[in-house]
Formats: structure tokens, sequence, C-alpha cells
């Protein structure tokens, strides 16, 4: 190998060495700078992260007057104080106990309210129930499961202020969440995150 072949090796294994050593950056150092430079950041690295949407929920408790009105949900998680805000105004009103809301009873919620374009609030008729409270009522009223999904707070029964109690009824069956109940004369319907049923 004569000397000009050697020097064109040499220098090719430098600049191997060098893209091996520190990738692109090597290459971008201007002149006279001391150090390394760092590489430029991708444009999938420079983009923002997406911006997920609040999920948002309306409640008045026909018993107690008490609302809520909020955002339960953000930024990827549930708000513990919305959460338990919303514990408080589903809460028994009979004995005042209240109880840990299933979040997936709060999705389901929210999604039908986007789906009926409801503004108003759910009125809760009913949220979770003590099992000393379930007891009574199932002691007076066929219609009250013994074993009922409110005592777990995994139901409600609601109606929305101008929404027709059908149209709330079908599009709750659409979504194939859960139970779904359907009381036209107390004009209420139950949604539970219990298995997919109808009645």
């Amino acid at each position: 190998m004569n000397r000009r072949n050697l020097l064109k090796f040499a220098g090719g294994a430098l600049l191997n060495g060098a893209l091996v050593a520190g990738g692109t950056a090597a290459l971008l150092r201007p002149a006279g700078a001391a150090g390394p430079v760092a590489p430029a950041a991708s444009p999938a690295a420079a983009a923002p992260a997406p911006v997920r949407e609040a999920r948002l929920l309306s409640f008045v408790n026909t018993h107690t007057g008490d609302t809520f009105a909020d955002a339960y949900w953000e930024a990827g998680d549930y708000v513990p104080d919305a959460m338990a805000a919303i514990n408080h105004v589903m809460r028994d009103h009979r004995s005042g106990e209240g109880y840990p809301i299933d979040p997936r009873l709060l999705d389901q919620l929210h999604q039908l309210r986007l789906n009926v374009e409801a503004s108003a609030p759910y009125q809760i008729i009913s949220g979770y129930r003590s099992p000393a409270t379930n007891a009574a009522l199932a002691a007076h009223s066929n219609g009250v499961a013994t074993r009922s999904l409110h005592m777990q707070g995994r139901a409600i029964d609601i109606r929305i202020g101008g929404i027709d109690l059908a149209r709330l009824r079908d599009a709750a069956i659409a979504m194939q969440a859960g139970g779904v109940g359907y009381y036209a004369g107390p004009n209420f319907i139950h949604v539970d995150t219990g298995r997919v049923r109808r009645w």
C-alpha cells in the first residue's frame, strides 16, 4: 500500500469511529467548537404531546339538592377531588353513607351524555345505597334487587331534563356497556357496570 492509499485508509477509519462514537453530532460541530454539538431534534421529538380532552359531568341529587359540575378526568387520569365530590353527591341520602363510585360508571355516563347531546345535568334518583337501605327497599318492592349493584357503587338511577326518557334508554342500550333498566312510571332509567342486559 503506497503512502497516499495508507492516508486515505487511516482517514476513513477515523471518520467511521467518529460516527459510531458521536453519531451525526461529530459532523455537526462548528469549526473551533471545543465539544460536541447536540444533534438536532427530530420532528417527532419536537412535536408537543397530544392534548387529552377533559371528561365533564354534571349532577343534581333530587333528594338533597347537592350538585356537581366539573371535569372528573383530565390529563390522562381521574381527578381525586372531583371523584370525592361525586362520591358525596351520589351518597345514600337516607343514611348519609358514601362509597367510592365505579369510575367505569362515570365513563358510561359521560359517553351517554355525549350521545344524546345533553347540556342539562343528570338528575340522580338513586346512586349508592347502603346494604341497610337496599334491604329496606327490597322488603317493600319486588323491583329492588337484594344484591343490587347500587351497594357496590356500580349503578345509578337517572334522568336528564329535556331528554325523552325512551331516547335516553335506547342510547344507553346501544352502548352495550352494562345493564339498563327502564322505569316509565317513576320517570328514570337505571344504568350499571354489570353484565350487558336490559329490562
